[in-house]
């Protein structure tokens, strides 16, 4: 989670056993290599200065375990693709959210019985629409929560911005503060709270460090349980039209 300046990710390819593999090369200020594959893709994160040979070395050395993953992923279910109509559902803080269109100049939300609804200008581009009024409620949410976890820590309280980043739900930084990935929203606030508390816990240990895992215990102590269930969750969540960029990459917080 932490977003430390020299970290660095780029695209690479290679051919492993015959098949050309595609993989996002993460460097970074760590002792280990780690290899991953999740509905992002397949991942390799190695120390910063690793030489490249040494990188492919590695995946090559997993090679087998690599392309059984990576076809196992290829015929997992794909994330719901939502397109904005009248009367559509999904999620919001883990609840029922419907979408009305209506004849209006901009969005407005009301409450509705089990959840709540959201009117959306139906002149416009919907999409657009509904991408902006999330994205506006999810920054206002997740700065009162980063303030509480801040207050909590006894640290001062970060700037927060959202992020839509292809590879992790935040990032925490000296510099620019604490970035959160406006989809949480569509996650049970519990869930919210894990990932705010992780940021919030590099603002005392900029790295994952025993130390740093010591912090989010004491802000969150049902950590490795949320951290499970975000995953499980990362998959579900709805992928709206405008943001397709952001489809079924999430699988760790980091």
């Amino acid at each position: 989670m932490s977003a430390r300046a020299a970290a660095s990710e780029e695209p690479h390819s290679l051919l492993v056993e015959g098949t050309r593999v595609d993989l996002v090369l993460r460097r970074s200020a760590r002792r280990s290599f780690t290899l991953q594959v999740d509905h992002r893709g397949a991942r390799v994160s190695v120390p910063l200065r690793t030489p490249l040979g040494e990188v492919e070395r590695f995946v090559h050395s997993h090679g087998s375990w690599l392309l059984d993953r990576l076809r196992a992923r290829a015929q997992a279910p794909q994330p719901p693709r939502l397109e904005v109509a009248e009367g559509v559902r999904l999620p919001l803080f883990g609840r029922a959210l419907v979408l009305r269109l209506v004849s209006a100049r901009a969005a407005r939300w009301r409450a509705a019985d089990g959840g709540e609804e959201l009117l959306l200008p139906a002149g416009v581009d919907p999409q657009r629409a509904l991408v902006r009024a999330l994205r506006a409620r999810a920054l206002a949410w997740y700065r009162g929560r980063v303030e509480e976890f801040c207050h909590r820590l006894g640290v001062p309280v970060s700037a927060v911005s959202l992020s839509s980043a292809a590879t992790r739900w935040g990032s925490c930084s000296t510099r620019s503060g604490i970035r959160l990935h406006w989809r949480l929203i569509h996650l049970e606030p519990a869930l919210i709270d894990y990932v705010v508390a992780h940021e919030v816990a590099h603002l005392a240990e900029m790295n994952h460090s025993p130390r740093f895992w010591a912090v989010v215990e004491r802000l969150y102590p049902d950590w490795r349980e949320a951290r499970a269930a975000l995953r499980r969750a990362a998959a579900t969540l709805p992928v709206i039209a405008t943001a397709a960029a952001d489809r079924g990459r999430f699988a760790s917080e980091d």
